[in-house]
C-alpha cells in the first residue's frame, strides 16, 4: 500500500483547533481575577493581529462587520447568514476563542435557536444576544426600542436549549439604559441571569456611578463593559473597570478605527507624493506579511503534496 503524505504542518495554522476546547478556554479566562480585554475584529487579518499581539480571545463585532465588510451603518441591515459565513472565516483562520455579536438573534426565540446552532457549528466560543426590537441599532445611537423583558427571557432560554455544547457561553445584553434608565437596565440584567445567561452586558452606562451600580448589584456575575471611544460610557483604566466589578472589557471597534486612520494617512501620502518608498518603515515588511499568513508552511505542504504518490517510501 502506498504511503500517504504526512507532516504537512497545517494543524499549527489553527485549522484543527477544537471548538469545545476553545470554549472551555474562554470560560477559564472569564474566571480569572484580571479582566479579559477583548479587541473587536472585522476580518481574519484582525484575528491574526489580535492573536499575534498576545490577546487570548477576540470579538466579532456586528458594527464592524456592517461597516468594514458591507459599507453599512450598524442599524440591523446585515443578515444572519452573512454573520454565520463571516464567523466561519474568522474561526478557521485563528486559534483563539471568538465571541460573536449576534444582535437580536435575528428574530424571535425559534430564529434565535437556529442562529445559535449555526454559529456554534461555525466555531463561536460565546454568542451575544440583545433585547432590542428588530431592526436593532448600535447601543450608542439614539432611537432604540426593546422587546418585553419576559420575551427576552424566553429567547435566552431558547438559545440555551439550542446549544449542543454546554461550554458555549451566552451573553445577554440589555439596551434599557438608553430606552429607560439604569434601574430598568439592572432589573432586566437580573431577569436575564434568572433565565440562565452566563454573562451580562449592560450597554452604555453614562457615569462612573452607574458603572459602580451595575458591578455592585450584579456582583458574582461575569459582566461586560463596552468601551466606545467618544461614546456614552466613561473611558477608564483597566484596573478601574476591574475594581468596579467588570470581568470583560470590550474594545469592539478600536482596531478597525485605528486601521481606518492609518490607511487614510497612507493613501493621502500616496496621493500627495506618488511613491511609497519613504513610508517603508511605517509598513510591515514583505517578510512579516508572508509570515503572518503562513506562506512557508503552505509552501512546504504544497511541496509534499506535489510529490508523486508513494514518493519517499511505501508501506
Amino acid at each position: 500500500m502506498e504511503e500517504r503524505p504526512s507532516g504537512l504542518g497545517l494543524p499549527e495554522l489553527g485549522w484543527s483547533e477544537d471548538a469545545h476546547a476553545l470554549r472551555l478556554r474562554l470560560r477559564a479566562l472569564l474566571d480569572e481575577s484580571a479582566p479579559l480585554v477583548l479587541p473587536g475584529v472585522t476580518d481574519v487579518l484582525g484575528m491574526r493581529l489580535v492573536e499575534r499581539a498576545g490577546f487570548p480571545a477576540a470579538y466579532a463585532t456586528g458594527a464592524g462587520l456592517a461597516n468594514a465588510q458591507h459599507g453599512l451603518p450598524d442599524i440591523g441591515l446585515v443578515s444572519s447568514a452573512e454573520v454565520v459565513d463571516h464567523v466561519g472565516s474568522l474561526t478557521s483562520g485563528s486559534g483563539i476563542p471568538l465571541v460573536v455579536d449576534a444582535d437580536t438573534g435575528f428574530g424571535g426565540p425559534l430564529t434565535a435557536m437556529r442562529t445559535v446552532r449555526r454559529l456554534e457549528r461555525a466555531g463561536a466560543a460565546a454568542i451575544q444576544l440583545e433585547d432590542q426590537e428588530m431592526p436593532k441599532r448600535c447601543g450608542h445611537f439614539d432611537g432604540h426600542a426593546l422587546i418585553p423583558r419576559e420575551h427576552m427571557q424566553t429567547k435566552i432560554a431558547a438559545a440555551l436549549e439550542a446549544r449542543s455544547d454546554d461550554a458555549l457561553a451566552l451573553i445577554a445584553r440589555t439596551d434599557a439604559r438608553s430606552v429607560h434608565d439604569i434601574d430598568e437596565a439592572i432589573a432586566r440584567a437580573h431577569a436575564y441571569v434568572e433565565a440562565g445567561a452566563d454573562v451580562i452586558f449592560v450597554e452604555a452606562p453614562r457615569t462612573v456611578d452607574e458603572l459602580a451600580r451595575v458591578g455592585r448589584e450584579l456582583a458574582g456575575v461575569p459582566l461586560v463593559v463596552n468601551v466606545v471611544e467618544g461614546g456614552r460610557t466613561p473611558e477608564l483604566e483597566l484596573k478601574e473597570y476591574a475594581d468596579l466589578g467588570f470581568s470583560l472589557v470590550l474594545f469592539a471597534n478600536f482596531l478597525m478605527r485605528s486601521m481606518m486612520a492609518a490607511g487614510a494617512e497612507a493613501l493621502a501620502h500616496l496621493r500627495r507624493h506618488g511613491e511609497t518608498a519613504s513610508r517603508a518603515s511605517r509598513m510591515v515588511s514583505w517578510e512579516q506579511r508572508q509570515e503572518l499568513f503562513h506562506l512557508r508552511q503552505f509552501s512546504e505542504a504544497e511541496a509534499l503534496l506535489d510529490r508523486p504518490w508513494g514518493a519517499g517510501g511505501s508501506a
